[in-house]
């Protein structure tokens, strides 16, 4: 089952997508465990020091993911299942990409032109919507949002450059 199962592809089994997750929760916790012991972890005169929630927490997400990861590791191949088709991560890549970068652009050109850039590349890529109705919803999209949250609500969202060109910032 994990093969080919009527011209369909496994991109990766159920056991290997345990051991990624397993392991990527063992990092993090080692790296929560880490800080907590670099904040102080015990208990002081006054009460718990800054890491000692964190290191205990963080304690359990370690243990936890070392019993996964052992478990995981321990599964027989053959009761392994697909766990997602070549086909269906494809899919989910397509929207999760675009939405990684849009994250990353926020930080540089401001949430305004970010928006105006992921909203048109689903409404163009995915949608196949003339370039008027994209331009048109995606720079009416963050306008409207603009108006939102910058006038009405005086609650400032990332800018970038454009807007300081245009004296918004």
């Amino acid at each position: 089952m994990s093969g080919e199962s009527g011209g369909r592809r496994a991109a990766f089994t159920q056991k290997t997508a345990e051991i990624a997750v397993a392991a990527v929760f063992l990092l993090f916790g080692a790296i929560v465990i880490f800080d907590s012991v670099r904040l102080g972890f015990s208990w002081g005169e006054e009460g718990p020091q800054a890491g000692y929630f964190p290191f205990y927490v963080a304690l359990i997400i370690c243990l936890s993911s070392v019993a996964n990861l052992v478990r995981a590791l321990m599964a027989k191949p053959e009761r392994s299942k697909t766990f997602v088709e070549v086909g269906q991560l494809k899919l989910v890549l397509a929207v999760l990409v675009p939405t990684a970068i849009y994250t990353a652009l926020i930080g540089w050109i401001g949430i305004y032109v970010a928006s105006i850039l992921f909203l048109g590349y689903f409404m163009r890529s995915l949608g196949k919507y003339p370039w008027w109705k994209v331009f048109a919803v995606s720079v009416g999209n963050s306008a409207v949002f603009f108006l939102i949250f910058e006038v009405w609500f005086i609650i400032p969202l990332p800018k970038g450059p454009i807007e300081a060109l245009l004296g918004l910032n």
